[in-house]
C-alpha cells in the first residue's frame, strides 16, 4: 500500500478541527457511518458500552463523551469490512507476514474459528466444537499444569477476566502474563509498597479541586485525550498544570475543545503547561529528588527563621514511617548528580518546587514514560514521597494519579489476573469451590516468552492481545511463539500474533465491546474498571457481523468446559447468564458486593480505596517513605551515545495501527522516522531527512538492530531519541528489564547511530 509521505510542523492546538476532521474521516471510512454515528453517541453513557480505548474516567455530564482516538477505536471495530474462509484461501501466513501491521488489521473483522494447517501454510475454517475440543485435548495431555500460559489484554472484561483466572486457576497454574506486565507494573508495586493499594487514590473530581496538578511521563493528547478536557478545565480556573515529559508534545501544551464551536472554527485554544520541563529519559527520578532538596533546603532555613513548617508535620508524623532515611539520602545525593541524570538546572527544579509547596492541594499523575526503566519502582515511589510529604493524600484536590492504558488492564487484576495473586484471592477461591488453587508465584510476560524459548509451553491462550507486536525482542519472541505447541488466538482483528503460530495454532473471533452480546437468558452487559476505581456497565448495541462471532466470555467458558467438565462448575450456565459470573465475583473479590444491584448506579460505582482514606496496608500501619538512591546510570553496564524510547503515533493505540500519520508531531504517511535533536544530528554529519541504522548497545551478545529510519529534528534534549513502536521493539533486549517489575525498559534503550545505505526507492510504504 502507497501513502503520501510528508514531515511538515504541525502549529495548531492539540484537538479543536483537526480533531473534528479526523474523526469524521475514520466514521466514513469504515464503511458503515451511520452505525458508527449512532455508537458514538452511546459511547460512555449510562446504558451504552465503554469505550474499548483508553481507561480515563467517565464525567458523566458531555453530550459527547468521547475522543478521536476513542472514535477511532469504535469505528476500527465497527467495520463492515470482514475477512473469512475466502481471504486465507487466498493469502498464506508467509505472505500475510510480509505485510505491515496496518495492512493486516484493516483487512476487517474475523468471523469464523479458524485452524492453521502447517502442510498448505494457510488458516482454515474449522467448526466451533472442534476449535474447543482441540484446545481441550491439548491440555488434558501438558504433562503438568505450569506448561500452560494464560495471556490478557486490558480490553478484556470483568467478567471474562474472572472466569479465565479461575479456569486457570483450577488447571493449576498462575501463568497469567498480561499487558500490566509491559506497562504499569511499576505502579501499583511502587504504590503498594508506598501506601498498601497498587491504585491510585484521586476521583475524576478531584481535577476540579487541585491549585496544582504535575504531569510526569505521559502524552494525554494522543494515549488518553479525554484527560485534556480535566487538565484544560483545571488550567482555566487557575490551577498550575506542571509537565516533565522528554518530548514537546502538542498536546500539554495547548488544546481546543472540539465540543466547543467557537474553539473548532477560529483559533481559539486554552494553555495546558503552566512550566514544562523536558528531562533526560529515565531523568524523572532524580527530577523529583531534585524538587525534594530544594523543598528541603527551604525548610530547614524557614525553621531556622523561626517560620512555619512548609511541610504537613502532622500528616507525617500521625500516618507515615521512614522519613528521616529519606532525608538523609536527599542530603547524600548532590546537585550536580541530580542536574546530570535529570538533565535540567537546578533553578527550573527550584521553580517547580516553589509551585508545588505554593499549592494546598496536588495531585501527581503519570504513565509509561516513567514506569519503562529499570529504576521505575523507585521512580514511582520517589513521586510517592513528594506527595506525603505535603500531606498530599486523602483529601479533596489531592492524590496520586497513574493513568492506565487499555480500558480494564486495571479491573483485569481486580479480577485475579495476577502471575503473584494475594493470599486473600486464592483463600478466597478455595473457599467458595472448595479446591485448593497453586501457592507459587506464576510467570509474568518476559517470563513466559522465556519459558516458551526453553520448549516449556505446550499450550498458550490469548484473550485478546497482539504479543507478537506488544512484547520486546521481536525476533525471540516471534521464535518464542513458534515454539509453542498450541497457541490459541481470541481476537476481533488479525494481527501479527497471528503469523507467528505454534506447531498447531487456532483463531477464535470474538464479538467487540460495541457489539450486541445475546446469550441463553438473553441481552448481556458486562463490566470494565478505570483508572480511578469506578466500575461501569457496557452494554453494546450493534449486530454482530456473524452467527459465528462469540463473546470473549463464552469462548472462556467454552474452553473451560472443554477441558474440566461441570463436575466442580458449570461453566455454560455462567457463559448465558452473566448474572451468574457476578454473583460469584461478589463472593469472592472484595469490593464487590451486591454486585447486579450496584450496576445499575449511574455512572458506575466506586470500588474504594484504603489509602485514600489513609488505612495502609503496609508493614508498619502507614505510609513508607522509600529511601532509595538514585540510580548510578539510566542504562546499567554500557555507554551508549543515545538512549531511545518507544511511543505511540498520533494514528495508533498500542499496537493496533490506525493509519500512518502523527499529526502532532508533523508526520505524515510513515512509520520509520526517528526523532532527534538537530544539533546531534549535525554533529553525526547528517541532516534532516537522512535514513539511519539504529542499534542496541547491549552485553549478551545478540545483535539487534532496525535499518533505514528517517531523521526528524525534534523538540528533545540532546543524546535522547524517540521512535515508534512496534517498529523499534527488535531494539528492547528480553533480558533488560525494571527492577522489581519484569516490565521491559522500552523507554530507556541505549542505542548507536549510523547513517544506513538505502536508497530512497528501494523502500516500501
Amino acid at each position: 500500500m502507497k501513502f503520501k509521505t510528508a514531515i511538515k510542523p504541525y502549529h495548531a492546538a492539540a484537538g479543536g478541527l483537526g480533531s473534528l476532521e479526523a474523526t469524521t474521516r475514520f466514521v466514513i471510512d469504515s464503511k458503515n457511518a451511520l452505525k458508527n454515528m449512532r455508537n458514538l453517541l452511546r459511547m460512555n453513557k449510562a446504558r451504552g458500552f465503554d469505550c474499548p480505548g483508553c481507561a480515563w474516567g467517565d464525567d458523566n455530564k458531555s453530550t459527547f463523551s468521547f475522543c478521536e482516538n476513542g472514535a477511532k477505536a469504535v469505528t476500527w471495530e465497527a467495520t463492515r469490512r470482514q475477512i473469512d474462509a475466502t481471504f486465507f484461501a487466498q493469502h498464506s501466513v508467509t505472505a500475510l507476514n510480509r505485510q505491515s501491521d496496518y495492512f493486516l488489521e484493516y483487512q476487517g473483522r474475523l468471523t469464523e474459528p479458524l485452524r492453521y494447517n502447517p502442510q498448505t501454510d494457510h488458516y482454515e475454517p474449522v467448526s466451533w466444537d472442534d476449535a474447543l475440543a482441540i484446545i481441550g485435548e491439548h491440555i488434558k495431555a501438558m504433562d503438568n499444569p505450569n506448561q500452560l500460559e494464560l495471556y490478557t489484554s486490558g480490553r478484556a472484561s470483568n467478567e471474562s477476566s474472572w472466569l479465565y483466572q479461575l479456569f486457570g486457576r483450577m488447571v493449576g497454574t498462575n501463568n497469567f502474563p498480561d499487558c500490566s506486565n509491559m506497562c504499569h507494573e511499576a505502579s501499583g508495586a511502587g504504590l503498594k509498597r508506598s501506601i498498601g493499594v497498587g491504585k491510585g487514590t484521586i476521583h475524576l473530581a478531584d481535577f476540579e479541586k487541585a491549585d496544582a496538578i504535575f504531569v510526569f511521563g505521559q502524552n494525554p493528547g494522543t494515549n488518553h485525550p479525554r484527560m485534556l478536557h480535566s487538565l484544560r478545565h483545571a488550567a482555566d480556573r487557575g490551577a498550575r498544570i506542571v509537565t516533565f515529559n522528554t518530548l514537546r508534545e502538542r498536546g500539554l501544551e495547548r488544546f481546543a475543545d472540539p465540543q466547543k464551536p467557537l474553539e473548532v472554527v477560529t483559533p481559539m485554544a486554552g494553555t495546558i503547561s503552566s512550566a514544562y520541563y523536558q528531562p533526560n529519559l529515565g531523568g524523572d527520578m532524580a527530577a523529583v529528588r531534585g524538587m525534594a532538596k530544594a523543598l528541603l533546603e527551604t525548610q530547614r532555613q524557614r525553621l531556622a527563621n523561626g517560620e512555619a513548617s512548609i511541610f504537613d508535620d502532622a500528616f507525617i508524623a500521625q500516618h507515615t514511617h521512614g522519613i528521616d532515611d529519606w532525608f538523609a539520602q536527599i542530603d547524600a545525593t548532590d546537585w550536580q548528580t541530580i542536574e546530570q541524570q535529570s538533565g535540567l538546572k537546578q533553578q527550573q527544579l527550584r521553580e517547580a518546587a516553589a509551585i508545588w509547596q505554593n499549592a494546598k492541594r496536588v495531585i501527581c499523575t503519570w504513565a509509561m514514560g516513567i514506569t519503562q526503566h529499570k529504576h521505575s519502582l523507585d521512580t514511582v515511589r520517589e513521586i510517592t514521597n513528594l506527595q506525603l510529604l505535603g500531606g498530599h493524600l486523602g483529601k479533596p484536590g489531592a492524590g496520586l494519579c497513574p493513568v492506565r492504558g487499555h480500558s480494564n488492564v486495571q479491573g483485569n487484576r481486580t479480577m485475579g489476573i495476577d502471575e503473584k495473586p494475594p493470599v486473600a484471592l486464592l483463600d478466597s477461591l478455595a473457599r467458595h469451590f472448595n479446591f485448593e488453587p497453586l501457592r507459587e508465584h506464576g510467570h509474568h510476560t518476559v517470563e513466559a516468552i522465556s519459558a516458551m524459548l526453553r520448549d516449556e509451553v505446550k499450550v498458550l491462550l490469548a484473550l485478546g492481545g497482539n504479543l507478537a507486536a506488544a512484547a520486546p525482542d521481536t525476533p525471540r519472541t516471534c521464535e518464542a511463539l513458534r515454539r509453542c505447541g498450541l497457541t490459541v488466538y481470541i481476537s476481533t482483528k488479525l494481527n501479527r500474533s497471528h503469523l507467528m503460530p505454534g506447531k498447531q495454532s487456532l483463531i477464535l473471533p470474538t464479538l467487540g465491546r460495541t457489539e450486541e452480546d445475546m446469550q441463553a437468558s438473553g441481552r448481556q452487559f458486562i463490566t470494565v474498571e478505570d483508572s480511578f476505581s469506578m466500575v461501569h456497565a457496557s452494554e453494546g448495541i450493534g449486530k454482530p457481523l456473524a452467527a459465528t462471532q462469540r463473546s470473549e466470555t463464552a469462548i472462556v467458558a467454552g474452553i473451560a468446559h472443554a477441558t474440566l467438565g461441570s463436575e466442580k462448575v458449570d461453566w455454560l450456565a455462567m457463559a448465558g447468564d452473566y448474572n451468574l459470573i457476578r454473583d460469584h465475583i461478589a463472593a469472592t473479590i472484595p469490593g464487590f458486593q451486591n454486585f447486579n444491584v450496584r450496576c445499575e448506579e449511574p455512572g458506575g460505582f466506586w470500588l474504594g480505596n484504603a489509602a485514600a482514606d489513609l488505612r495502609f496496608n503496609t508493614p508498619s500501619g502507614k505510609a513508607e517513605f522509600s529511601a532509595a538512591a538514585l540510580p548510578l546510570s539510566v542504562c546499567p553496564e554500557t555507554q551508549a551515545p543515545f538512549v531511545l524510547q518507544t511511543l505511540r503515533s498520533h494514528d495508533q493505540y498500542n499496537t493496533t495501527i490506525y493509519g500512518l500519520d502523527d499529526r502532532y508531531r508533523g508526520v505524515y504517511g510513515q512509520r520509520d522516522v526517528l526523532f532527534m535533536h538537530p544539533e546531534d544530528i549535525r554533529a553525526l554529519g547528517l541532516n534532516d531527512g537522512d535514513r539511519v541504522d539504529i542499534e542496541t548497545q547491549s552485553t549478551d551478545g545478540v545483535r539487534r538492530r532496525v535499518e533505514a529510519f528517517r531523521l526528524v529534528a525534534y523538540d528533545i534534549p540532546r543524546g535522547n531519541l524517540a521512535a515508534y513502536y512496534p517498529e523499534t521493539n527488535p531494539l528492547v533486549p528480553l533480558t533488560r528489564f525494571g527492577d522489581g517489575t519484569g516490565t521491559p525498559t522500552s523507554k530507556s534503550i541505549p542505542v548507536m547511530i549510523t547513517a544506513a545505505h538505502v536508497r530512497e526507492n528501494q523502500r516500501i510504504a
